[in-house]
């Protein structure tokens, strides 16, 4: 089994996309990326913890591929704007990859820029792509979220054209 990491803006949307996904065998959010040990979601969201929501995902390389993985964070979420995902704003709602290895850094800057030189989006994308860091698992009513409430999707208006 290997690990991606992914923030997207809030994570129960994002959460719920990947555990849609053959060969992903887990899914958890929770915050990385920041500059305090164990925060929990209150200080997160003070926007002064510098952690992202963000979803780690377990998943066997051999039923689902790296790329597969970011096809669906980029579908996932707007890569255009920055600390920013519909209505919610602020650095812990970024758009990153965290690279947990050389090859996912290398899979994953080529895709990024496979996605710029698309034209998909009209304005520049944003996503940091940097080395994965401490996980820090949400607090447990964050798990699986959406599935809890009994919603499929949280739907993010897209700067495409």
């Amino acid at each position: 089994m290997e690990k991606a990491t992914f923030a997207a803006g809030c994570f129960w949307g994002v959460e719920s996309a990947f555990r849609e996904i053959n060969g992903v065998v887990s899914t958890r959010v929770g915050y990385t990326g920041g500059n305090i040990e164990n925060p929990t979601y209150e200080i997160v969201c003070t926007d002064k913890s510098g952690h992202a929501e963000a979803v780690e995902v377990e998943y066997d390389p051999k039923k689902v591929s790296f790329e597969k993985l970011l096809n669906v964070f980029w579908e996932s979420h707007d890569p255009t704007t920055l600390n920013k995902q519909g209505p919610d704003i602020g650095t812990q709602y970024r758009s990153a990859i965290f690279y947990h290895t050389p090859a996912q850094q290398a899979t994953a800057l080529d895709s990024l820029e496979q996605l710029r030189l698309s034209k998909k989006f009209k304005t520049p994308i944003v996503t940091q792509v940097v080395p994965a860091e401490t996980f820090y698992p949400a607090e447990e009513y964050h798990q699986r979220y959406l599935e809890k409430q009994g919603i499929k999707h949280c739907n993010i208006k897209r700067n495409e054209d």
